[in-house]
């Protein structure tokens, strides 16, 4: 008796999906993308397992994020090229967006020095392709490459650009809120943070619930290590532009008051410590996560951070590992030679002194 092909079209379209990365040898020139990468990433951030920025390129927070899957999963960890993860979830790595005369709300003006950006009221995207990088979770060279012969520079609305198809980051949707809410049944959950790894783990109890990469401290500004807990979680936070506190950790008189918005340094999240001025927080500079140092903070993209927020609450305890600051060398003035004292004057002599010779 012979089986209809229909019948297995179902299994062979999980096969496919299900299957280890294809990782082509030597890889294309970047940024091509490779498709298997792109639908693991895309997998990896929905399921909140944070690969970083989605470029379809193998590299290390996509592995980190996927070993810490398959261990929250009781499975075995592995290569990308070896993985069995189901990504059926992910039956297309591409959709379309339409930009909006509303997007050009979130997009304008962007200062560069801190005493302009101060006076203005809101800090936005300075263009739409970094609206959409960060809408998209993307790296801005593979939304160009993708989207090639369009100028992602010279958007405008009504333009349809091809995006990864991931759960859009929606800052329309984010309103300034003090101080969330504490919500009593997370405050068992413990965020373990490792400054090593760049990686922040969310466990409640024995199970691994979300994994993301960061940006600490390091060098004199390490991230300090030890037990925390969080005093307080904000929603579109200003943020006190000191040059004292984030090159030496010291409060000046001299400093910036800066407005809310995605370009804030702190992003369009601040998770404070009971450690003064030590934060886990979003970032002005999604593409720079994992990539390079912090003032001793610990920075996450916008679009993780606003997920992270709704696994956590005031009150929980934040175990740091890592090393500690280094001490600043201690700088000593050179001594300045100093002259040889002058030779005391001679007595004044007077008049038979000086006639007579006498001293």
């Amino acid at each position: 008796m012979t089986l209809p092909l229909s019948r297995f079209l179902p299994l062979l379209f999980l096969a496919c999906v299900s299957a280890s990365a294809v990782i082509p040898d030597p890889l294309p020139k970047a940024p091509e993308p490779i498709d298997d990468i792109l639908r693991l990433q895309i997998f990896l951030d929905t399921q909140l397992f944070g690969p970083g920025k989605l470029d379809g390129r193998p590299g290390e927070f996509t592995t980190k994020a996927l070993k810490r899957y398959q261990h929250s999963h009781g499975l075995p960890e592995t290569e990308m090229e070896t993985h069995t993860l189901d990504l059926s979830s992910v039956p297309e790595n591409y959709t379309t967006y339409t930009i909006r005369e509303e997007d050009l709300k979130f997009v304008g003006d962007l200062p560069s020095q801190p005493s302009a950006q101060s006076k203005k009221k809101y800090l936005p995207y300075d263009s739409l392709l970094e609206f959409l990088t960060e809408r998209f979770h993307s790296a801005p060279d593979l939304l160009e490459f993708i989207n090639r012969p369009m100028k992602l520079g010279a958007l405008k609305p009504g333009d349809v650009v091809k995006v990864p198809a991931v759960q859009p980051f929606l800052i329309e949707e984010i309103t300034e809120v003090p101080k969330l809410p504490e919500v009593p049944e997370f405050l068992t959950r413990v965020i373990k943070i490792d400054t090593k790894e760049r990686v922040l783990d969310v466990w409640d109890g024995e199970k691994l619930l979300a994994s993301l990469p960061i940006t600490p401290g390091s060098g004199y500004l390490a991230t300090p290590p030890g037990t925390w807990r969080i005093l307080g979680i904000t929603q579109l936070p200003t943020f006190r532009w000191d040059k004292s506190v984030l090159e030496y950790g010291v409060r000046s008189s001299n400093f910036y008051e800066l407005p809310i918005g995605p370009n804030n340094p702190v992003g369009v999240m601040w998770i404070g410590l009971n450690r003064p001025g030590i934060g886990i927080h979003g970032t002005n500079s999604p593409q720079s996560i994992g990539r390079s140092s912090s003032h001793g903070c610990m920075r996450t993209a916008n679009w993780d951070v606003v997920r992270l927020v709704k696994l956590i609450t005031q009150g929980m305890t934040v175990i740091i590992e890592g090393p500690a600051p280094e001490p600043r060398p201690v700088v000593i003035a050179k001594a300045q030679p100093v002259a040889p004292a002058a030779p005391p004057p001679e007595p004044k002599r007077g008049f038979f002194s000086r006639l007579f010779g006498r001293k």
